[in-house]
């Protein structure tokens, strides 16, 4: 049995889906329409869904249809729907503090779903990279909404889920294909239950279309495009520690365009994120390369 090399530069090219994903709170509050969370969602994903799948011409075959309706809608329609209603409901640092609770969440179900067993040291790095998000973020003055908070975990543990499962059912198209289904459908199912409960939007600002664009090619495109590239070449749980890249690049933008201020509390926050993201990376690395010794014995005896 053959397990490839995990590669560095897998993993950074990785971690770039969540730092684009850390600019959604930002872009949502600042540049889109207010009170669409679900159909900011939809056209976020649906139009460059759309057009990839024209430009590439290849659909679903068989059994593939079901799987892309359901990862479509974990992946794309359902957690983007959670996400950006956390984010209208929620300051960015409570929303991402709720939503980094998805790296344990994966580690759980990537026991059930593929059968990996979690390490004692996965699973501290993980409760780690919470309580580092905890302290970057959140402040004695952070307004909690039950609504938001229940919507932003249940965007992790739906994301969390489809990451897995993309894991589980190995993808029999090209990357690209792979992300334009999931757009498309995503977008397809969440269009008419947001035109239904929120309504069109009466107008449409050159600023507002500005963050469309934005979150259509950077934000979605070529993030889930790297992000499923990620799920093919890591394992799920490694995958899933880089998702807490996205609330420190939500607080370092808060910093650097919004002269935000950085406690000693965040600092520490940030040093801990840090750690739990490499902690998280070396913990499947040794777990391979341990796998890999003992597989050398065997075929050695």
């Amino acid at each position: 049995m053959k397990t490839a090399t995990v590669r560095w530069s897998d993993i950074l090219l990785t971690a770039i889906a969540p730092m684009i994903w850390g600019t959604t709170y930002v872009v949502a509050t600042e540049l889109l329409p207010p009170n669409h969370p679900l159909l900011v969602a939809a056209l976020r994903s649906l139009p460059i869904g759309i057009l990839l799948t024209a430009w590439l011409r290849e659909l679903p075959k068989g059994v593939w249809w079901w799987r892309i309706l359901l990862l479509g809608s974990l992946n794309i329609g359902i957690f983007q729907a959670l996400l950006f209603v956390a984010a209208y409901r929620l300051p960015g640092g409570v929303a991402a503090t709720a939503g980094s609770i998805q790296p344990l969440l994966v580690v759980f179900f990537s026991w059930i779903i593929l059968n990996e067993k979690p390490s004692k040291l996965s699973i501290v790095v993980a409760i780690a990279g919470f309580v580092g998000v905890g302290l970057l973020v959140l402040s004695p003055s952070a307004r909690l909404d039950g609504v938001g908070i229940a919507a932003a975990i249940a965007g992790a543990a739906t994301m969390g889920l489809g990451t897995v499962l993309v894991k589980r059912w190995k993808s029999p198209v090209s990357l690209l294909v792979f992300t334009a289904w999931q757009l498309t459908v995503g977008g397809l199912v969440l269009l008419p239950i947001a035109l239904v409960i929120e309504g069109p939007i009466d107008r449409l600002s050159p600023t507002n279309l500005l963050g469309f664009i934005y979150l259509g090619l950077i934000g979605t495109g070529l993030a889930y495009a790297l992000w499923f590239r990620g799920i093919d070449k890591l394992k799920a749980s490694s995958v899933s520690y880089l998702g807490l890249m996205s609330p420190l690049v939500a607080t370092l933008m808060g910093f650097f365009l919004l002269n935000q201020t950085l406690t000693p509390m965040q600092l520490m926050g940030i040093a801990i994120v840090l750690f739990s993201v490499l902690i998280g990376q070396k913990t499947d690395r040794l777990r391979q390369r341990s796998f890999l010794n003992f597989t050398t014995r065997i075929k050695k005896s």
